[in-house]
């Protein structure tokens, strides 16, 4: 029997058969299903089930009848105990109707059915009910006025609750643990804390309450303190801790503390593996939840699944999410979801792998329960792979929307170059946060339109929204890819005028971009002052020096690059390498960059041969080693055509021009073309960009440079101009200082509209 279902199993996870693997999950968990349906049935007697057909239909004076007849049946106290519980039966599984209609029929009352149905109508959530049913009771206990205490806290009445609190003739320590559970709800913990130390006897669960309560607001040293001052703990004692310590981020000390527990439950278990997930840490997440599989008697329950759900995802395995789902049906939890986290995580999880088709079955099957979560889910998931069109109509039919769903949608048309499908949707997004018009500049500078990128920034700053460091540093990347050094320190004076510290981040960003724009200095001076630095840092610094090929810099950036390995232990990367090939090439010593990549630990890439390549320059000198990089650069990559379009001009230079025509007869065999060269210079602020031979602008026969500085003849033709007057005027900063001084512009026009 059990190799069959192996073997269905193993069928069902085949990739032709994803339909079936579902159909038949689903049949094989139905008999489940109807049981928990059913469930509340088959606890009653046929007298009792009787009895809630009837209040259900509204039959009363029949119900009476009933009752009556097991009167005569019962004496007076046993039936008072019998329709007691069956009132609390029908409370408990929402017929709190027909339990009103029960008590109201009964022909005995005491103090416990009072209590019940008062119970009953807090429980579901009929406030006013219970409210007066509480004054109305001819005799109160201190379980009424405690279940009381609760409702009202739990509906966020503190200030009723602490008054009936006030009122109470006699409490318990469960009315002490009432009121401290209520304030802790309502967010006021340093009230409970009061009310906690002033409880004249307390039990675990005054000490588990309160230990909960710091642990969900992450104020884990005063948790941990009472956690210490405990004689006695129990599961829930751990697992509070083990809980807290992983939503403050402290995984490490939750599972020091999960390590050392006396006993495990399978709470505890998912406690720890939620705080793997939620952390980011899903391998261990999964390893965690096997070895609960493996070694302990706890079944997963359904926080268990939703935990992995999101591990899954974020390992982004599909085939161990399937898994996971067939699980949660063959174990009926899909069933029990009543809030609809489970199928929220499995929407996010099938979302994640770009798997849509089962994402959007499970999320047509639970309409009524969804959230906007979900939704941003959906519509990421379409942009994952691609289906824009289906994310748009998902979009354009889900009644809420968030700003997560407009900026998500935005993101998806910038980032497949749909730029005005994007400006059309953002101009007519109802809020606009700093994430949406960080989106926006972002998209802009992807697709190259960096005068655009400028005036969003503009319009950013005066709808009041402060940038994000993200926003900076994109900005500084595109001042970077221009070139556009006073468009940088405009920006650098102005990040330094609204924030006083750099982030990683910031910092790696203003060195590609001085580095970029050939203020060398300014780059490694903020290198050489940064507390910490990442692999980002070393790349762009020394791809800084390797562009500028200055000789006195090659020493620097062999320091450089040998204190990554011996010093910071950082292994050099292929980005690396890269950059020190550039580096020895640019200040002529091509020879030493050869040498350089015969002795790499690893067969060069066509990356390393193309970087040799590049570096060798037209003179006769270096053509044999230009010829040996590009026969290896063209045999790991045939199409390169830059290779080509290098290899025929130093042919080109040396007079070898029978090489050359043979060379440029093989590119037009394989349809290879050069990409047009492009130049762009910053006059009166003014952008003017340059195509080769481009002669389509009326200015192609020269571009005359204010103050007579520049000229160019008849190769290069105009091409773009923008201004950047958009940008905040300021004075541009030294190498030493950013000390500037803002003064509003008006913007240009909204070059966003109609893109």
């Amino acid at each position: 029997m059990r190799a069959s279902y192996l073997r269905t199993v193993k069928f069902c996870f085949s990739e032709t058969s994803l339909s079936l693997w579902y159909y038949f999950l689903q049949l094989r968990s139905f008999n489940s299903q109807a049981k928990f349906r059913n469930a509340h049935y088959s606890r009653l007697t046929y007298s009792d089930s009787q009895i809630l057909h009837l209040l259900s239909r509204n039959k009363l004076q029949d119900a009476h009848n009933l009752i009556n007849e097991m009167t005569q049946r019962n004496t007076g106290h046993g039936l008072v105990v019998h329709l007691t519980s069956l009132l609390t039966k029908f409370s408990k599984h929402g017929f709190i109707d027909e339990s009103k209609a029960l008590f109201e029929l009964m022909p005995l009352r005491n103090v416990v059915t009072y209590n019940a149905i008062l119970s009953g109508f807090l429980q579901n959530g009929r406030l006013g009910d219970a409210s007066k049913l509480f004054e109305d009771m001819p005799e109160r206990n201190v379980v009424s006025w405690t279940a009381m205490i609760c409702g009202l806290a739990d509906s966020g009445r503190l200030s009723e609750a602490k008054r009936l609190f006030e009122e109470m003739p006699e409490r318990n320590v469960v009315s002490w643990n009432s009121m401290v559970v209520g304030l802790i709800r309502n967010g006021e913990l340093e009230e409970a804390r009061q009310i906690f130390d002033g409880m004249p006897e307390k039990n675990i669960v005054s000490w588990n309450t309160m230990i909960a309560g710091y642990a969900e607001s992450c104020r884990m040293e005063e948790a941990r303190v009472l956690f210490e001052e405990m004689e006695e703990r129990n599961v829930v004692t751990w697992t509070s801790m083990i809980a807290g310590y992983c939503r403050a981020g402290e995984v490490d000390k939750g599972y020091f503390l999960f390590r050392g527990m006396p006993e495990r439950n399978v709470v505890s278990w998912t406690a720890m593996i939620g705080g793997f997930a939620w952390n980011g840490l899903h391998e261990e997440a999964l390893l965690l939840f096997i070895e609960m599989m493996e070694n302990y008697d706890a079944r997963p329950n359904g926080e268990t699944f939703i935990s992995l759900a999101y591990a899954c995802a974020g390992m982004g395995f599909p085939q161990l999410g399937k898994q996971l789902h067939a699980q949660v049906i063959v174990n009926s939890l899909a069933y029990d979801d009543y809030d609809g986290r489970l199928s929220r995580s499995l929407i996010h999880m099938y979302s994640s792998f770009g798997i849509m088709d089962f994402a959007h079955y499970i999320f047509n099957k639970n309409m009524n329960i969804y959230t906007v979560q979900s939704c941003n889910a959906m519509i990421n998931g379409y942009i994952r792979i691609g289906r824009l069109e289906e994310a748009q109509t998902l979009f354009d039919t889900i009644p809420d929307r968030d700003e997560i769903s407009w900026t998500s949608l935005i993101d998806g048309y910038l980032s497949t170059g749909q730029v005005s499908k994007a400006c059309y949707l953002f101009n007519n997004m109802p809020d606009k946060d700093g994430v949406a018009w960080t989106a926006m500049i972002s998209g802009h500078v992807q697709n190259e339109l960096f005068a655009e990128a400028t005036y969003l920034f503009s319009e950013m700053r005066a709808y009041g929204i402060s940038p994000l460091n993200s926003t900076y540093s994109i900005l500084f990347g595109a001042a970077g890819a221009t070139a556009n050094i006073d468009q940088g320190r405009q920006i650098h004076c102005m990040m330094i005028k609204m924030q006083s510290e750099l982030d990683l981040l910031l910092e790696n960003s203003l060195i590609s971009m001085y580095a970029k724009c050939g203020v060398i200095d300014d780059a490694y001076n903020i290198f050489s002052n940064m507390v910490s630095r990442d692999l980002v840092s070393w790349n762009s610094i020394i791809m800084g020096f390797s562009h500028h090929g200055l000789a006195r810099m090659v020493s620097q950036g062999w320091k450089l690059f040998n204190a990554m390995r011996d010093v910071y232990a950082i292994q050099p990367g292929l980005e690396h390498h890269v950059c020190m090939i550039n580096l020895l090439g640019r200040a002529g010593k091509v020879k030493e960059a050869e040498e350089y990549v015969l002795r790499l630990p690893f067969e060069p890439d066509h990356h390393i041969w193309g970087a040799l390549l590049g570096v060798c320059g037209f003179g006769e000198t270096n053509a044999e080693i230009a010829k040996s990089a590009a026969k290896r650069l063209l045999e790991l990559d045939p199409l390169n055509g830059p290779g080509y379009v290098v290899l025929c001009n130093i042919y080109a230079a040396n007079g070898w021009h029978v090489e050359e025509q043979k060379l440029r007869k093989e590119m037009g065999l394989k349809g290879l073309r050069k990409v047009p060269g492009c130049s762009w210079i910053i006059l009166s602020g003014k952008v003017h960009m340059f195509l080769s031979g481009d002669k389509s602008s009326p200015n192609s026969g020269r571009v005359a440079v204010e103050e007579g500085h520049t000229s160019f003849g008849s190769d290069k033709s105009f091409r773009y101009s923008t201004t950047h007057e958009d940008i905040t005027e300021m004075q541009v900063p030294d190498s030493d200082s950013c000390k500037a001084q803002l003064l509003e512009t008006p913007p240009l026009s909204n070059t966003c509209k109609g893109s």
